[in-house]
Formats: structure tokens, C-alpha cells, sequence
């Protein structure tokens, strides 16, 4: 009867994993995945357009031609709202 438990326990010690091993494989994933995810993040901060794009004429001269763009309130120059409010020089002659 002893040599039967000897076996199953045997068996048994052998099927488990070793917690040792086990720790390993599961920082080694959880290193590649934060490895992965800082080379994602590196990508991901890239700006979509570089900044020359954003910065040349046609872009800007594009704000002034386009009167949906130009109108926009934060686009707008603020002292042609005033210049609204008061009646010109030309229209009271």
C-alpha cells in the first residue's frame, strides 16, 4: 500500500508546476507586454502630420480665404467685432 502512495505522490509532484517556473514565464510575459506597450506608446505620440505641415502658407493663407473657417469665434480678430459696433467714417458723409 505505501508503494501506491509513494507512486500517486510522485505523480502528483511531478504534474504540478514549479511556482518557481511558473513566477518566471509570468514576468517574462508581463516584461514583453510593457516592453510592447512603451514601443506602442513612442508610435502612438508621433504627430500624424510633421510640423511643417501645419506651418506653411497654403495652410494658413486657407483660415483667411475660407469664410467658415475665418469666421469661427477663437479665429476671429476681436476688434472687428468692435469696429461693427460703431458706424464707420465713409457711411456718415
Amino acid at each position: 500500500m505505501g508503494f501506491i502512495m509513494e507512486f500517486a505522490e510522485n505523480l502528483i509532484l511531478r504534474l504540478m508546476e514549479d511556482p518557481n517556473e511558473r513566477d518566471k514565464k509570468s514576468r517574462e510575459r508581463i516584461y514583453d507586454k510593457y516592453d510592447k506597450g512603451k514601443k506602442f506608446l513612442a508610435l502612438y505620440n508621433l504627430p500624424l502630420r510633421p510640423y511643417g505641415f501645419w506651418t506653411f502658407e497654403r495652410h494658413n493663407a486657407q483660415i483667411f480665404w475660407d469664410a467658415q473657417i475665418s469666421q469661427v469665434a477663437g479665429r476671429r480678430d476681436p476688434y472687428d467685432d468692435l469696429l461693427q459696433d460703431y458706424p464707420s467714417a465713409s457711411s456718415s458723409k
